[in-house]
């Protein structure tokens, strides 16, 4: 810890990359962020939730999520092959249902909402595959891992160490 200008005790940011432990010291947002997801994943498929979670790390670049849902779609019996296709589902729509493509596409568009927004065709392709509620969830869902893939990469988690 240090002081800062202020007089205020800061967290440590040395060459160790030791960063603070988001869950400890921000424990209301942390739980509502937890509630928030939980609420997202309701009547979702266990699978479209991962895959979803899958591709909006891969974009983040968080490898700490990254291999905490790869690995939880793994026990939830997701196939290999699927796993190394999300990354390139594209190329690969044959892995893949066209309502589960739909989600990806809309997660990637969210995800990377800066580079043009949500086109309209993305939206309607999604809204097509879901009705209303099951669109608000996916949405919910992709809001909510953009935020976790955030928290680990500005705190520095480290891919393996979830404790799961």
């Amino acid at each position: 810890m240090t002081t800062n200008t202020a007089g205020r005790t800061t967290g440590t940011a040395v060459a160790g990359n030791s960063r603070l432990d988001f869950a400890k010291s921000a424990p209301k947002a942390f739980r509502a962020l937890i509630g928030f997801d939980a609420a997202a994943r309701e009547s979702l498929d266990p699978a479209l939730v991962e895959l979803i979670q899958i591709r909006a790390s891969h974009l983040n670049h968080c490898a700490y999520c990254l291999h905490m849902h790869t690995n939880d779609a793994r026990k939830a019996g997701e196939s290999e092959d699927r796993l190394h296709m999300v990354a390139v589902w594209r190329e690969a729509p044959h892995f893949f249902s066209a309502q589960e493509r739909a989600a990806l596409a809309l997660t990637e568009a969210v995800t990377l909402v800066a580079d043009g927004g949500v086109p309209d065709e993305v939206y309607a392709e999604a809204a097509a595959h879901f009705d209303d509620q099951e669109l608000a969830h996916v949405l919910a869902l992709i809001f909510a891992i953009n935020t976790w893939n955030r928290i680990a990469l500005s705190t520095a988690k480290k891919a393996g160490t979830d404790g799961r």
